[in-house]
């Protein structure tokens, strides 16, 4: 399969790109090993004017600067100390859009997956969660401000065409501080 191409991350409407990422592959080639899963959870940030967003109210810092970025690029910063979290930047140069990615389905790279999570069996839930996704597929901060178009991390079109009836939209998680956007319908999962 062929990487998305560029004008996919170009687009203005963050929220339509969140969902169009559900049922995508994820890809990684991260220390010689190669792994691929399909996105069943994402999550929008809609930028300056979005209160659960890093950016919003147009603040600029090193950590959010990637943000700020041409889409296409990855944004990945560690929740609690603990999390690393895999974003996808999104819109035009200085408009900081972001969608992050909350859940996958692995295809391929299984038994690395397996290893990474230190699991034996991966189960329905082995993979929900953004901090599962990034161990699952080795990203870590040395993966933040990379381009989608090169070979460590990618994203492929999927094997099949979702609709939106297989679709849960809802709000985010965990954003209570946001206020009123923290009950935006920002957040897309593919339904089991």
């Amino acid at each position: 399969m062929s990487k998305l191409p560029a004008d996919f991350y170009l687009r203005s409407d963050v929220v339509q790109i969140s969902r169009d990422l559900i049922g995508k592959r994820i890809c990684s080639r991260i220390n010689g090993e190669y792994c691929s899963a399909i996105i069943t959870e994402t999550e929008a940030y809609a930028g300056v004017e979005d209160k659960a967003s890093h950016a919003y109210g147009g603040k600029r810092t090193k950590r959010t600067e990637i943000m700020y970025a041409k889409g296409g690029v990855t944004y990945v910063y560690l929740c609690y100390g603990i999390h690393y979290l895999f974003n996808v930047v999104t819109n035009q140069e200085d408009i900081p859009h972001a969608v992050l990615i909350r859940g996958i389905k692995a295809e391929e790279g299984i038994a690395t997956i397996q290893r990474r999570r230190k699991l034996n069996l991966l189960k329905k839930d082995s993979l929900s969660g953004p901090g599962k996704v990034s161990q699952a597929l080795a990203i870590t901060l040395a993966h933040n401000k990379l381009s989608l178009h090169e070979d460590k991390i990618w994203i492929e079109e999927g094997n099949t065409q979702i609709d939106d009836s297989e679709i849960l939209i809802s709000s985010r998680i965990g954003i209570d501080y946001a206020e009123e956007d923290a009950l935006l319908p920002y957040r897309f999962q593919l339904k089991e």
